[in-house]
């Protein structure tokens, strides 16, 4: 408690500087998620995704970011066993904000999609479990995790696999595609807006306070799907292309429809994301701020300052400049060779899977969920057309993100501790 009283502006100053790293690994590498697939299908050139993710991952960030957060992320420690020791707390949220952000950094320069959220999980388990004790971690939680490294993947994955083979049949695989691609692309684009609406809703408009229960979520997703299908079959109906051109110069045409449909996804997801995967930064650093301005008085919530979430925003924004598009090159070229309707298949499914898990109630990585997608329609044209090693490279970052979180926050920990005491 005499720590907290005598050094909190000096730790304060601390975490938010790790925690604005933390940010800034966020944007380098979890970027990804919304940007990959429209990068990789040319549906946008690297400069244009990155431009309008900064706009989107932001505006997510700062509007939807969050009134109140979670100090303890996600619950995977007990606060109530720090009571007495709250600059324990205190040293422990700076080290896991630092172990994360510099895991994050390895992974985006090596061009590794890793999950934020797993990799702060694990620092946290790191310095809990061995800095403090065993029994200040939820284990079962951490079970969760490690078994969403297969479940998310997999339900994206088919999902995926189905939107696609659903658009070869329907679309690609006909006599008169263009024919063919009025009738049933408005359809898509009322998935596309009911399911982008459902992310929206629980992914970010959630942070601003609004109240929406699920039946209410799903009418007002429904009402906007509805205005995205009519406003889509309006400008499709106007596209005039030569009936009698080559069958090659149709499917282009096509792609070009999906290619539109891609970024208005990746713009949907990238503020959906920006709202969400912002409180793994600013979550610990909330924690650190809420202890010291209390005076070592431990809070399961509280109001955020007004500094914070900016603080994340332009941490992300930071990283994803600067480092973005390493990570973007793997999503979006080193799996399978993307187009506009692949690369919205992907965005799609991982969309669905958010919605799905989100209601479930299970453990997600955006970052997992959408190479599961990607994998999925790679799988949909054999698995020749996979690079299995860069699939191999990104399992491994997976497996070792928990454990690499885990340890370098011991390491900091200590260093803190011995540092502060």
């Amino acid at each position: 408690m005499d720590i907290i009283l005598a050094n909190g502006s000096t730790l304060v100053m601390i975490a938010a500087a790790v925690g604005f790293f933390m940010a800034w690994g966020i944007g380098a590498n979890d970027v990804a998620n919304a940007m990959g697939t429209s990068v990789g299908s040319k549906a946008l050139t690297i400069k244009q995704a990155i431009i309008i993710a900064m706009v989107f991952e932001f505006a997510g960030a700062y509007l939807a970011g969050g009134e109140v957060t979670s100090t303890i992320r996600k619950g995977i420690i007990d606060p109530a066993l720090f009571v007495d020791i709250p600059e324990l707390l205190v040293y422990g949220m700076i080290s896991a904000l630092l172990a994360a952000a510099t895991w994050l950094l390895v992974a985006s320069v090596l061009g590794w999609p890793v999950s934020t959220t797993h990799s702060i999980v694990g620092a946290i388990i790191g310095f809990a479990a061995i800095g403090v004790s065993p029994d200040t971690v939820a284990w079962g939680k951490v079970g969760g995790i490690v078994g969403s490294w297969i479940i998310t993947p997999l339900i994206s994955g088919v999902i995926a696999f189905l939107i696609f083979n659903s658009a070869q049949k329907l679309i690609f695989d006909t006599d008169k595609p263009l024919v063919q691609a009025r009738r049933w692309v408005p359809l898509y684009m009322f998935f596309a807006g009911f399911v982008l609406s459902l992310v929206t809703i629980k992914k970010g408009l959630k942070h601003l306070g609004l109240d929406i229960d699920s039946t209410d979520g799903f009418i007002y997703a429904a009402i906007v799907a509805a205005i995205v299908a009519m406003i889509g079959k309006y400008f499709i109906s106007r596209l005039k292309f030569d009936e009698s051109a080559e069958k090659t110069t149709h499917y282009a045409n096509v792609e070009k429809v999906f290619a539109i449909l891609m970024i208005v996804t990746a713009c949907c997801m990238a503020f959906a994301h920006g709202s969400n995967d912002v409180a793994n930064a600013i979550g610990p650093l909330a924690a650190v701020v809420s202890i010291v301005d209390n005076g070592g008085e431990i809070a399961k919530k509280s109001a955020l300052v007004w500094w914070i979430l900016p603080l994340g925003g332009f941490g992300i924004v930071a990283g994803l400049a600067l480092f973005g598009h390493k990570v973007i090159a793997t999503i979006g070229q080193g799996i399978t060779h993307l187009t506009p309707s692949r690369g919205f298949a992907a965005e799609l499914a991982a969309a669905c899977t958010v919605v799905i898990a989100s209601g479930a109630g299970l453990p997600i990585s955006t970052t997992q969920t959408l190479v599961g997608a990607v994998l999925g329609v790679g799988m949909a044209r054999g698995i020749a057309a996979i690079n299995l090693g860069v699939v191999r490279n990104i399992v491994v970052s997976w497996v070792i993100t928990l454990p690499v979180g885990a340890g370098l926050s011991i390491v900091f920990f200590w260093i803190m501790k011995a540092t502060f005491s």
